[in-house]
């Protein structure tokens, strides 16, 4: 790590990860811009147009992971960044379903490769804390999503200012994280320090420790993210500003995960996402019989619920399954976005045939069935401890 400034590479990751964290509030608060009240995509439609900002994710951390190993941190970082600008300027000119689905395709894409590169380079810059380290990171994505929840209703709700005002902060992070990233020098991935094959990382992702949590997080994801994204369609009959509520959950989730290094030395990685799925079905349901300002103690509820699945789910794979490599966090991520790219227009169509409750009360099985599984990871990671 000689040469290496790790505090600048680190807050330069949490600023690229920030931007893409914008990118969800912002793209929720197009969804009345481009809806039926707007330009009048119904909102299966919104949610085909918004898929890739998710399956682009996914195609990017699948490519992206096993090219961080080929081509280094360095090169997929800067993929990341000029992607971003190109989706944020075609976000700009969009006027249609079509326009909008190749600009969120662009930031889609961006996205994922801020995750293919920088979830490995925090994991390779802290060896001996990574699931600190990576809630540690991850606090900015809800940290994000406060951030452009809160310059969406100031600029658009607020202000009463164009649409495109708000598109265009997505400028400042960009530009910020692309100074602080130029001239630095990065590590090479943790697989790469730890000299393990190619054919050995291909073969552990084939590990059913591995494929499980591969399962998991297309649930763990969809729970969290299917939800967040749709905000505005799904609380506009229970709440005057979806938006905050938006920002509400994600202020408590950048908090959870600022202090997760106190919650993994009282809980293991297995226990936490046990408590976090029970947490995330209780939330759920009562949102779907809550209004006013009882939608925000549903909303609490929820939101200590999914804090930790996201960066859990990565930390454990890195902790116990290191030999996958950038390419096991990378699958793990993609799967989780892919999930949601499938979620978003199953819960658009019930809602264009039924209602928000139905779409929330769907939504409520996925933690039921994680409450299940994570009880059984839970067993089998202690009868392996004792082991």
């Amino acid at each position: 790590m000689e040469n290496i400034n790790k505090n600048k590479l680190f807050l330069a990751s949490c600023l690229a990860l920030i931007t893409t964290a914008m990118t969800f509030a912002i793209r929720a608060r197009l969804e009345t811009v481009f809806g039926p009240e707007g330009i009048g995509l119904t909102l299966e439609q919104l949610g085909y147009a918004f898929a890739p900002a998710f399956f682009g994710f996914t195609i990017a951390m699948i490519i992206g992971g096993p090219l961080v190993d080929l081509l280094g941190i360095k090169k997929i970082t800067w993929i990341a960044f000029f992607t971003h600008i190109i989706g944020i300027v075609l976000t700009l000119m969009a006027d249609s379903m079509t326009s909008l689905f190749i600009a969120t395709l662009f930031v889609g894409i961006g996205n994922g490769m801020v995750e293919a590169a920088l979830n490995p380079l925090v994991a390779s810059m802290y060896p001996d804390s990574k699931t600190k380290m990576l809630n540690r990171f991850h606090v900015w994505f809800p940290g994000g999503i406060v951030i452009g929840s809160i310059l969406g209703w100031l600029i658009m709700d607020v202000m009463g200012l164009s649409w495109q005002v708000m598109v265009a902060t997505l400028f400042i992070p960009l530009a910020i994280y692309g100074i602080m990233f130029f001239g630095q020098k990065f590590p090479v991935t943790e697989r790469v320090q730890m000299g393990i094959s190619n054919k050995k990382m291909f073969r552990s992702v084939l590990n059913p420790l591995f494929l499980f949590m591969v399962i998991c997080m297309f649930l763990t994801a969809a729970s969290e993210l299917g939800t967040t994204q749709r905000i505005e369609s799904l609380l506009k009959t229970s709440v005057a500003a979806p938006l905050l509520v938006l920002a509400f959950i994600n202020g408590i989730m950048a908090l959870g995960r600022l202090f997760a290094g106190q919650v993994v030395h009282k809980l293991s990685p297995s226990g936490m996402l046990l408590y976090s799925a029970i947490f995330t079905f209780i939330g759920l349901w009562l949102l779907t019989v809550t209004t006013g300002g009882m939608t925000f103690v549903a909303a609490a509820i929820f939101a200590v619920g999914v804090t930790f699945f996201w960066p859990t789910m990565l930390g454990f794979v890195a902790e116990y399954l290191p030999e996958t490599g950038a390419l096991g966090l990378s699958v793990m991520g993609g799967a989780g976005m892919f999930s949601v790219s499938i979620v978003l227009p199953i819960m658009g169509k019930l809602m264009d045939d039924a209602n928000a409750t139905e779409a929330l009360r769907t939504m409520s099985i996925l933690p039921a069935i994680l409450i299940v599984a994570f009880f059984g990871l839970n067993i089998y990671m202690k009868k392996r401890k004792i082991a």
